[in-house]
């Protein structure tokens, strides 16, 4: 079973990001990596199982993902597609605000904004986008000073302006604070996680912001783009995934701890959410050689 492993990044004194590139070995590792900076991840050359929060999913091919602030990750690394090239990481390590608060506040910035909380979950982009960063990254290696930093935010304005991109994580490891009234939405948050293991009503819920029952679905549904009994499945199955990543407990004791009463239930949920069944998730989660970047 994989371990949890937070890691702290100092960057050095003449430097607001880093960047690296590091070819990949087949070494066995047990362990998820988070951290509090952002992460760009690009993999070159290699297949393999990509673990991302509570998602996993195979790869094979170039991979370009963006992480969010302590989003646990790792990739178990298989094979070279070309047997003739090593297979390859670059890396970037930085905070949203690396050139300074006021960045964000611009109104260059929304797009850009929208990324970093898409980030939250991990964001899995495809097509040309990573060809165009891997050819920017390559230049970022290599650069310096101001030329580097604006290699930087060329970079993050094509990850911004790209359509091609899926969300990886569920809602349990992450919400998405996409709201204008970010105090209500977020007190709803708050109670459905402390609750989620119980019967929670529509008129439960409603009552917190307070709005009509037909009120708030419309106001849910703008805010998450789910539906209330979408988003407290989600965030059972995302808590039941993350129990039985950590081995403590087994399928039937996983089920009731996540607040169904029902195993043919759980089970039917588990596979909507995760496209598996539990005993499927346990033995794609339980493979002992991994890549950590």
């Amino acid at each position: 079973m994989m371990q949890h492993i937070y890691e702290n990044f100092t960057f050095p004194p003449d430097q607001s990001f880093t960047v690296r590139s590091e070819e990949l070995e087949i070494k066995k590792y047990t362990s998820l990596k988070s951290h509090l900076n952002f992460e760009i991840v690009l993999l070159e050359n290699c297949m393999g199982k990509r673990f991302i929060g509570d998602h996993i999913e195979d790869f094979e091919g170039d991979e370009l993902v963006l992480l969010g602030s302590y989003l646990p990750h790792c990739w178990q690394y298989y094979n070279t597609i070309d047997k003739d090239r090593s297979a390859k990481a670059s890396i970037v390590h930085f905070y949203p605000d690396f050139l300074g608060k006021d960045l964000l506040t611009k109104p260059e910035a929304i797009l850009l904004n929208q990324l970093f909380i898409n980030a939250a979950k991990g964001v899995l982009f495809s097509g040309p986008i990573v060809r165009q960063a891997k050819d920017i990254l390559d230049d970022m290696l290599v650069a310096s000073g101001l030329s580097r930093a604006v290699l930087m935010l060329q970079l993050l304005d094509k990850l911004a302006l790209s359509s091609s991109y899926k969300t990886l994580s569920s809602p349990s490891f992450n919400i998405i604070e996409n709201s204008t009234d970010a105090n209500r939405i977020n007190r709803v948050f708050d109670y459905i996680f402390k609750h989620f293991r119980e019967d929670i009503t529509l008129q439960d819920v409603a009552s917190i912001v307070p709005m009509s029952s037909s009120a708030f679905c419309r106001f849910f549904k703008m805010q998450t783009n789910r539906t209330l009994v979408d988003f407290i499945k989600e965030i059972r199955i995302g808590h039941a995934a993350k129990l039985l990543m950590e081995g403590k407990y087994n399928i039937t004791e996983t089920c009731f701890k996540s607040g169904y009463n029902n195993i043919s239930n759980f089970n039917k949920h588990f596979k909507d959410v995760k496209g598996s069944s539990p005993r499927d998730f346990l033995k794609q989660y339980r493979t002992p050689e991994a890549i950590c970047v």
